[in-house]
């Protein structure tokens, strides 16, 4: 099935076809949860949403507007919007339930944690040392950067996810990538940017 369009696949799915809807979870499962770790870290906070997400798709998937009907481009970038959306405020709750959590644990317990250590970042390993830099950045940079440089949105696409305005996700993609490149110039040889844009052109296809 993956040469249909994910209109297609809707349709499928809504006439019963278990295997439109795998494939649906086949081609989008990997940004989700690229998304969802940028919000939320490694672990399983980030898998149990991106399954939420997918049931919920499951349960009561959007319905495409008909000026996109037809096109396959299109219909991707609504049904992704739709679902990156989904997740985005799923995350939200998740971190706010997390915070709660922790206030509660602080008022029950005097003891103090600490973390120790900055782990160190190979420069040999372009991929890797993004995935550290970016974990470095504010919430904000990293989202807007994991969606632009590993799932190739466009300005107005992130926009449209996270409820910013275009010129704001610009702003933030911008400091993030000087921010980004500032950090990792050393373990990049001078690269900077274009290492650091080559680097999520490659992790485009996986998700580590």
């Amino acid at each position: 099935m993956d040469e249909l369009s994910d209109g297609q696949l809707l349709a499928a799915w809504g006439r019963g076809d278990s295997g439109a809807f795998t494939a649906l979870v086949t081609r989008h499962e990997r940004a989700l949860l690229r998304h969802a770790r940028a919000l939320l870290g490694e672990g399983k906070s980030g898998e149990d949403v991106v399954q939420e997400v997918l049931l919920r798709l499951a349960r009561k998937p959007p319905e495409l507007p008909p000026e996109v009907l037809g096109d396959a481009r299109a219909e991707n970038a609504v049904l992704a919007s739709w679902l990156h959306q989904v997740l985005r405020n799923l995350c939200m709750d998740t971190q706010r339930g997390e915070r709660r959590r922790r206030q509660r644990e602080a008022e029950v317990s005097s003891l103090e944690s600490t973390s120790g250590g900055v782990e160190t970042v190979e420069a040999a390993d372009t991929r890797a040392a993004v995935e550290r830099g970016l974990a470095r950045l504010s919430l904000d940079q990293r989202e807007v950067l994991v969606l632009r440089l590993f799932e190739d949105k466009s300005y107005a696409e992130i926009a449209a996810i996270t409820g910013r305005k275009v010129g704001t996700v610009g702003w933030l993609i911008s400091v993030g990538m000087k921010a980004l490149a500032a950090e990792l110039a050393p373990l990049l040889g001078g690269e900077g940017v274009a290492a650091i844009e080559s680097a999520g052109q490659r992790m485009q296809g996986g998700v580590s």
